[in-house]
């Protein structure tokens, strides 16, 4: 069962969550990690961790790797993170070359996408999406992809092939543009119209479950000052939204309310079903509505400190990030610089990685070679996580209640990738370690791994565990084992 809603919801919003499962999914409960108690949100950071550059790679990455360590040393605080939110100068074509060629029904038009086997596209979806968090360079683009996705979460077991299309249109071509475009692009998704039954939605039984989402998950947030009265005249102003057979937006002006409508005071005037084509500018204008209402610039403040920066901010960065909400027309790169200033960042407590972001970076920390991302995708369902299969739209919680019970699976994880060996799909070489001493192997481990941060207590277990048999390729991979499935490891 889940171990809870997300913090912060009502009671209104969990019933909403539940009755969403019940009404759409025909299930009572999803599958996660078993419930468990923690008691406090922050935790605080290891000792070790005193370095500002590093604190910004684990906030900004999806795990530290050498190659950045050594990058953000060259180039400082500001100036490599001048160059991860302005991503698209970082050279991401080794990458999107090798997924290109690995998972290529991704590239595909919406109708070659509808004749796809499903099975094989959600593989080449989820392994082309641990591939590219794992080894690009655009780190902190991925990392703003995956909060995204959550936000504005879609099953592919309800809507199939759209979810691919959502995905390549949707979420990663405009995870750092402008909400205003990725929410519009998101309101003509078809996976998403399909997702929440939009496209059931007609004059005399308006659905609303897309508007409701769009409203408090979307937009102003469950306490953003909207009432049911607003969601039911918003889902009259939806009416006639939704796609074609090939997987293509559509406005059906037969099926809109052309009726009088009042959504959060804003009133909209009935006119002539003559019009036609143009009743869908109503939805048009309301979008624009809640892209610009105040609700939506805090909710989505709060929302990406949480993920980037802290799960309790103050009000003092609430009212900051917000104020660049506003400043900046909804810029996400302005506002993710101005989240990840060097004060905040520096000051921030830990947070424990979800099980996609504990794999990504243990393939980053190892310098794992993978040819194959099917059995590193499957680790990430193992552990609770998988991609694009969350039922309900609120998508997988950022919250370390949620998460922290899953520890024994999280360690076997480390003990799986520590024994990867094959070229042809996994492979962490331990040859490297294996070239001088026990010491070596260490200082080796500490430095790829943890930046040079590993505590001197963490360190002094390893090197007894290394010393303790014979050195050689088992050892060493135990070893590894043992570090990936350290405090230290687990937390950014």
């Amino acid at each position: 069962m889940q171990a809870q809603t997300e913090v912060g919801r009502s009671d209104a919003g969990a019933a909403t969550r539940r009755d969403f499962l019940k009404r759409v999914v025909g299930k009572a409960e999803t599958e996660s990690v078993p419930e468990v108690s923690y008691s406090g949100a922050k935790v605080s950071p290891p000792v070790s961790w005193r370095d500002p550059q590093l604190r910004l790679l684990r906030r900004a990455t999806m795990g530290l790797h050498a190659a950045d360590v050594l990058e953000i040393k060259r180039q400082g605080y500001q100036q490599w993170l001048n160059a991860q939110v302005n991503y698209t100068r970082l050279d991401d074509n080794a990458v999107e070359s090798a997924v290109a060629a690995r998972y290529p029904l991704l590239a595909q038009a919406p109708a070659e996408l509808a004749t796809a086997n499903i099975g094989t596209l959600t593989a080449q979806l989820q392994d082309a999406t641990l591939y590219r968090a794992a080894f690009s360079p655009r780190q902190l683009y991925e990392r703003m992809v995956e909060f995204w996705s959550d936000h504005f979460n879609i099953s592919i077991d309800k809507v199939g092939y759209l979810k691919a299309v959502d995905d390549r249109e949707v979420i990663r071509k405009h995870a750092m543009g402008k909400f205003s475009d990725l929410l519009k692009a998101s309101a003509h998704s078809p996976a998403m119209l399909a997702y929440l039954d939009q496209n059931l939605s007609r004059n005399g039984s308006p659905n609303q479950n897309y508007v409701r989402e769009l409203m408090e998950l979307h937009t102003l947030g469950v306490d953003g000052g909207y009432t049911q009265a607003d969601v039911e005249q918003l889902a009259r102003v939806f009416t006639g939204w939704t796609f074609t057979g090939a997987g293509q937006f559509s406005f059906n002006a037969t099926r809109h309310d052309f009726g009088a409508k009042t959504v959060l005071g804003v009133q909209i005037p009935a006119t002539s079903s003559t019009i036609g084509a143009a009743g869908v500018n109503e939805g048009e204008m309301m979008l624009d509505v809640l892209i610009n209402h105040p609700s939506t610039g805090r909710f989505l403040a709060t929302k990406m400190l949480k993920w980037l920066l802290t799960p309790e901010p103050t009000e003092t960065q609430i009212s900051a990030i917000a104020g660049a909400y506003r400043a900046t027309g909804g810029d996400i790169k302005r506002m993710v610089r101005a989240i990840l200033n060097e004060g905040w960042v520096n000051t921030a407590p830990a947070k424990i990685k979800r099980p996609f972001h504990l794999v990504a970076s243990g393939l980053r920390a190892t310098n794992a070679s993978v040819n194959s991302a099917a059995g590193m995708t499957s680790q990430v369902r193992v552990l609770g996580q998988p991609l694009f299969r969350y039922e309900t739209p609120d998508g997988y919680p950022d919250l370390v209640e949620y998460w922290v019970g899953n520890v024994t699976p999280r360690w076997a994880f480390g003990t799986t990738l520590a024994n990867s060996n094959s070229a042809a799909n996994t492979l962490v070489d331990v040859a490297p370690y294996l070239t001088g001493t026990p010491d070596a192997a260490i200082d080796r481990i500490q430095n790829d791994y943890f930046g040079g941060e590993l505590s001197l207590s963490a360190r002094e277990r390893l090197l007894t565990f290394l010393r303790g048999g014979t050195f050689n390729t088992t050892r060493v991979r135990e070893t590894i084992a043992l570090a990936l499935s350290s405090y230290e490891f687990h937390w950014y």
